[in-house]
């Protein structure tokens, strides 16, 4: 694959026991180019989608950030660790006999919207400062709390003590969280002990490549049109010059228009009030 002048999406199957930053660091060796970023983070334990961003689809990353996300989870009750995860330091324990109708009773008061309480091992800044940082110098914070939806939930299989749901969710959720919920819900604790992404808005699993074909050159990039619903546009020499050096224009679009010039990509506009923008020059 030509290196140069990359641009281009891909959606990774990421392992366990790795970061996404780890996902990128190795893309970045391998396609020779630095300017990779990853929308949707997911932690060692989670697996699963990941949609990496390569050269100026970097810029698309606010874009997908907005998509929902689904979820397959299997978590423990009884059980709280300081990450919420079956990684941390467990802080509290107790035999916990649960009833399935219960379970799915509760599962089910899910849906919809609700303030949750975002996990103290978490990204989310408070004062400039992540909030685990906060926890790893042993700083208590008040923890802030979001609006967020749960679409759908539903239980997949209990195996012995492992409870594992399927559930669909707005951005910004945390599936650690939404289980820590589930288990006081139900009068205890609970820690989520298996994580797998199954779709982030319309990139699916099935769709994604291992690290292992990526290596073996065994890939495709995803173009504009493989990620958002775009309108394209054939461009003459008099629009091309005007396009190319970024002009606001009074044209009406439904979201995105993508300018084309001799079969060539030139620029991603979006749309802005009743006129169109660039968000993307080529």
């Amino acid at each position: 694959m030509e290196k140069k002048n990359l641009n281009g999406a891909l959606i990774i199957n990421k392992e366990k026991d790795m970061t996404s930053r780890d996902v990128v660091n190795i893309l970045c060796k391998k396609l020779g180019t630095k300017s990779i970023g990853h929308i949707g983070t997911l932690d060692p334990i989670a697996t699963g989608v990941l949609v990496c961003l390569i050269g100026k689809y970097t810029k698309l990353t606010n874009v997908l950030m907005e998509h929902d996300k689904e979820y397959i989870a299997s978590f423990k009750l009884g059980i709280l660790t300081d990450t919420l995860d079956i990684t941390g330091n467990v802080l509290k324990e107790e035999k916990y006999l649960f009833d399935k109708d219960r379970l799915i009773d509760v599962l089910n008061s899910f849906k919809g919207k609700y303030n949750q309480e975002v996990p103290v091992y978490s990204a989310v800044k408070i004062n400039g400062k992540k909030l685990y940082e906060y926890a790893r110098n042993g700083q208590e914070i008040a923890l802030p709390k979001r609006e967020v939806e749960i679409y759908d939930i539903n239980l997949i299989s209990i195996v012995d003590d492992t409870i594992t749901i399927n559930v669909k969710v707005s951005k910004g959720t945390y599936i650690r969280s939404l289980i820590r919920d589930i288990g006081e819900k139900l009068g205890t604790y609970g820690t989520m002990t298996d994580l797998k992404r199954i779709k982030l808005g319309n990139f699916k699993l099935e769709d994604a490549y291992t690290l292992e074909q990526i290596e073996n050159d065994d890939f495709k990039l995803m173009n504009l049109k493989d990620i958002i619903d775009l309108e394209e546009i054939i461009i003459n020499n008099e629009e091309y010059f005007k396009i190319k050096n970024g002009q606001i224009l009074n044209i009406k679009a439904n979201k995105y228009i993508l300018f084309k010039y001799q079969d060539k990509e030139v620029a991603l506009y979006q749309k802005y009030d009743d006129k169109i923008k660039p968000l993307i020059m080529f």
